[in-house]
């Protein structure tokens, strides 16, 4: 597709066709490490893991109660069975149960032959050591069955899996201690330009403070990675290039911003260009157009713009996706919704377009978003105050006020 704001008369590469581009360039980081399952939160799992025991590991009620065997139910009318002990969670009923007795049991305690049903306390009325049932009890009510929710040898999770906190404690219910996950990415990542300083400097006329590795840091605040933050490098030609031949023998990746553009101090494109491999350079999105992927040698590259909205889109909606991929997680498309814009959106046609925005839903569920105004790539604020993207197509020439549009939100809490 072509670019209106651009001179050249060569189509720009699509979104899809660059992470497609992505895909069949990355291959996952190789090796694997065992770690304590303390501390395997949101790593990716090397290889599938299976349970060595039932879960439960054995019968056991669901509910606060009483225990009976169902041969003693009487389906026409109440009937009346003496407590003749208790079963506890952890303290098992010890005695042999006689027919027309039941037990007082706990949730989670084990339930021991002949019992098999559990009424629940609240529908049985209490005579000393008499117990009232009703003539509505269900035979293995109330019951959770050994093996119910994962039977012994059966999977646990799956490989690939990038661990969450309800992961690590089903595998803790396995009795599980430790878990074999693919090694951490090792990320180098600067930013480049001489107007750049850092905070705490004086801003001095022509001056900005660097805010691109600051977002950087916090993006890749993620357990399966370690990013060196390698700071602010000046616009020479000579220091950009050593910079990133020494970053890429330590390094599996390298993220740059800003010096991926056309202008007279641009470098990153043709250093790339000299010391490995250029994939593709320019796509059609918009903020984000320049952008740079390659590699040298086995280290993968990208080159971010250096606007810094430009940079946060480019990193979601490119660089994420390839880090997964590095990590050795499976791939998952990021949620998006249909929804109401309530404000008038402009664009012209040519790049696909991702404005932020800010998601509400009613009380019916029905979604609506709305502009943070200005979008300018520089206009930072307008990422701070929204939660989503409004996802406009290259062919669109912009929105009226009720149209549906595409979100892709930030997170599930909106």
């Amino acid at each position: 597709m072509i670019d209106p704001c651009s001179l050249e008369a060569k189509p720009l590469l699509s979104l899809d066709d660059a992470l497609t581009g992505i895909r069949t360039a990355i291959k996952a980081v190789a090796g694997e490490e065992r770690v304590a399952l303390k501390k395997a939160l949101g790593r990716v799992l090397s290889e599938a893991v299976y349970s060595p025991i039932n879960l439960p590991t054995s019968r056991n009620s669901a509910m606060d109660g009483y225990a009976l065997s169902s041969i003693d139910i009487n389906p026409k009318q109440p009937f009346v069975l003496r407590a003749s002990g208790i079963s506890w969670a952890g303290k098992p009923f010890q005695g042999e149960l006689q027919a027309g007795q039941c037990i007082r049991i706990f949730t989670g305690a084990l339930l021991s032959a002949p019992t098999d049903t559990v009424v629940i306390q609240e529908q049985v009325k209490v005579d000393g050591d008499h117990i009232v049932f009703p003539a509505t009890v269900v035979a293995g009510e109330n019951v959770r069955e050994a093996g119910e929710d994962i039977a012994k040898c059966g999977l646990l999770i799956k490989q690939h899996k990038k661990l969450t906190a309800a992961d690590l404690g089903l595998l803790a219910s396995a009795g599980i201690v430790d878990v074999l996950v693919k090694p951490k990415i090792n990320i180098a990542f600067f930013s480049t330009g001489d107007e750049l300083i850092g905070g705490g400097q004086p801003l001095e006329p022509g001056k900005i403070y660097d805010s691109n590795r600051y977002m950087l840091a916090g993006l890749l605040a993620d357990p399966c990675y370690n990013a060196v933050d390698m700071g602010v490098i000046a616009d020479d030609r000579q220091l950009l290039e050593d910079t990133i031949k020494q970053a890429a023998k330590h390094n599996d990746v390298i993220i740059t911003t800003g010096g991926a553009s056309v202008g007279d101090a641009d470098y990153i494109k043709d250093i790339l260009a000299q010391c490995g491999e250029v994939k593709f350079w320019k796509i059609a999105i918009k903020p984000g157009k320049p952008l740079a992927f390659g590699n040298i040698g086995p280290c993968y590259f990208f080159g971010l713009p250096g606007n810094p909205v430009s940079a946060m889109v480019t990193f979601q909606q490119i660089v994420a996706p390839a880090l997964i991929q590095l990590s050795g997680a499976a791939a998952n498309k990021p949620l998006r919704l249909m929804a109401t814009c309530t404000t008038a959106l402009k664009k012209s046609r040519g790049r696909q377009d991702f404005q932020r925005g800010i998601l509400t839903q009613d009380t019916d569920g029905n979604f609506f978003v709305e502009s943070t105004g200005h979008q300018g790539s520089h206009i930072l604020s307008s990422m701070s105050r929204s939660n989503c993207y409004i996802i406009l197509p290259a062919e669109a020439n912009g929105v009226s006020a009720g149209d549906k549009v595409w979100v892709e939100p930030f997170s599930v809490f909106i």
